[in-house]
């Protein structure tokens, strides 16, 4: 799907997971560096079919072999917006839907500040991720604020989810990440 709008388009991705899709902005480059539209709330909206009001935007910096997630709210649940602006990751999505046909399935895709791609993650998924690079700098937006009271987190190597996670070494986690839930016994959505 490609939008026009003010000459400026982008290019729609729908994934195997229903709603969740890979946003690749058009890139305009020269000897001078480039420009991208990253976000236009009248785009977006017609993208994903609704009026997202975006309240918070996070940025994080890892290290390589640094594995974030998979991370969610129950309560005040975010859909997220998210983008690489320096360095490469391994972006995995899993459809924590109950009644969805794609129930405890995956989706991955590379993200880097090369590709500049962007993943729609609306409510209802959880996210995480692998930093490919030496280093990478994650940016997201969320359509709902941070409330730690509220997170939860499937581990990450949970074999009924069975991510195939792109490794060269250990994975370094948090404690929160080391003491993920099993996806069997994890609050879920309907």
């Amino acid at each position: 799907m490609r939008l026009l709008k003010n000459s400026l388009t982008m290019k729609i991705t729908k994934t195997r997971l229903a709603d969740v899709l890979l946003i690749e902005p058009d890139v305009f480059a020269d000897e001078r560096g480039f420009f991208m539209e990253s976000f236009n709330a009248g785009k977006f909206e017609q993208v994903v079919g609704r009026r997202v009001n975006f309240v918070q935007d996070n940025h994080s910096r890892s290290q390589a072999n640094v594995l974030r997630g998979l991370h969610y709210q129950i309560q005040q649940p975010q859909a997220k917006l998210v983008r690489v602006v320096v360095g490469r990751i391994f972006d995995v999505v899993v459809d924590l839907r109950r009644s969805s046909p794609t129930f405890g399935q995956w989706v991955a895709e590379e993200l880097s500040a090369d590709n500049k791609r962007q993943v729609w993650i609306p409510e209802g998924f959880a996210h995480g991720f692998l930093v490919q690079s030496e280093v990478a700098e994650v940016a997201y937006k969320t359509s709902t604020y941070y409330a730690p009271e509220h997170e939860r987190c499937i581990a990450w190597d949970d074999p009924e989810i069975d991510i195939r996670w792109p490794l060269t070494a250990a994975p370094v986690l948090s404690a929160k990440d080391r003491s993920g839930s099993s996806l069997r016994n994890s609050e879920l959505f309907d």
